[in-house]
């Protein structure tokens, strides 16, 4: 499945099972900007952080941001960050 650079990802209740293989798809599909809304959102960033830094011997890279109930923000964030390239160290 593609997907868009950029991602506001919806959090209501918090993460789930299914978080970590979300994750391992959106790098696969070469994501490169995720910002989190909902429950729990700033601890999904962290999970998500820890999923794409895994055990340090890959070379890849995602940024990500949370925010707590600002899906307006987070919008115009992935909107404005489209414009721009995001590169890893």
């Amino acid at each position: 499945m593609p997907y868009s650079k950029k991602i506001v990802l919806h959090c209501p209740d918090g993460a789930t099972l299914k978080l970590e293989q979300l994750v391992e798809d959106f790098i696969q599909g070469g994501v490169t900007f995720i910002a989190i809304v909902g429950k729990d959102c700033a601890w999904v960033e962290d999970l998500i952080d820890g999923f794409v830094v895994g055990d340090g011997t890959k070379d890849r890279f995602i940024l990500t941001s949370s925010h707590s109930d600002e899906i307006e923000w987070s919008a115009w964030c992935a909107r404005y960050m489209a414009r721009a390239s995001i590169r890893g160290p």
